[in-house]
């Protein structure tokens, strides 16, 4: 499985706005992309940041998001987020949820 980290400093008082828009829009979006598998967002307490992990079945669906539709999403967000959101991508090693585990050493 592989992740996708999108963090982002919020405008003031835009918590509530990203939230909806976040549900009403950016999931549905998501959940037609190949190779979803789930989406968590965090707002900080107070507002000021946030950040939203996707996870992907393979890298590859991942990066077909990122370069097709990804900048779509960011157009969405505008209203509610200063300057550019910053991306970085993981492999995911452990996951209760998804029953992923660590490899065992060789």
């Amino acid at each position: 499985m592989f992740a996708r980290r999108v963090s982002m400093q919020l405008k003031p008082n835009t918590t509530a706005e990203l939230t909806q828009k976040m549900e009403s829009e950016v999931i549905p979006m998501l959940r037609k992309q190949k190779g979803f598998q789930d989406e968590i967002s965090f707002v900080a307490t107070g507002g000021a940041k946030a950040f939203g992990i996707s996870l992907w079945d393979r890298p590859e669906s991942a990066e077909t998001y990122s370069r097709e539709t990804y900048p779509q999403v960011v157009k969405m967000l505008e209203k509610f987020v200063e300057g550019t959101p910053q991306v970085d991508t993981y492999e995911v090693s452990n996951s209760t949820f998804h029953k992923i585990a660590a490899p065992l050493p060789v």
